[in-house]
């Protein structure tokens, strides 16, 4: 009797839940009439504000191209543009039209940016794991994807690059290290 009931219970249950699938399907939007729409959604603002605005600007990331230079490619982020949000749209890689137009990223896939910020037009980047372990060619180029790409966001001065808040020494182009490196010793990975 006891499993009859569970049953009956569980019957039940699977016919009011039935009721919350059966959404009906347009082929053609439907227009919200902007009386319903409520918690002042169709602002012009971010509610809850004084009058907040989100504005988007297009920001320059950096990535190697076809030639094996580097080169740049616009993304859009939040306006003023962080370090951390530009450097994330780097992180992200080349788009599809981008790879297929031979750009790809000497970051690693699982490369995380545990912190980045301007001080003194200086970049101070922390991220998850060393880049040494690329070699030395592709560690230059990805350290240069992070100097052009954070140039660009106001780090003129040069990038600090620190692994998991430890400070790591970064190799130029020309097989030496250093702690702050620039985008003028970074130069001739550019496209000519």
């Amino acid at each position: 009797m006891k499993s009859l009931r569970r049953l009956a219970v569980l019957g039940l249950g699977a016919v009011l839940l039935s009721g919350c699938s059966l959404i009906p399907t347009s082929s053609k939007p439907v227009i919200i009439p902007s009386s319903q729409v409520e918690l002042n959604l169709l602002n012009r603002t971010i509610p809850g504000t004084n009058q907040g605005r989100v504005r988007f600007i297009t920001q320059a990331v950096y990535f190697e191209d076809a030639t094996g230079h580097l080169a740049p490619s616009s993304r859009i982020v939040t306006a003023p543009a962080k370090l951390t949000s530009v450097l994330d749209q780097l992180i992200v890689g080349p788009t599809r039209i981008e790879s297929s137009a031979g750009y790809a990223s000497n970051l690693p896939n699982n490369l995380i940016v545990l912190q980045a910020t301007v001080r003194n037009k200086v970049g101070y980047i922390d991220i998850s794991k060393s880049l040494s372990a690329l070699g030395r060619a592709k560690e230059a180029l990805a350290i240069g994807q992070l100097v052009f790409t954070a140039y660009y966001a106001g780090a003129t001065d040069g990038i600090e690059i620190s692994v998991a808040g430890v400070s790591q020494l970064s190799e130029l182009p020309n097989r030496t290290f250093a702690k702050m490196v620039t985008a003028k010793e970074y130069q001739a990975l550019l496209e000519p």
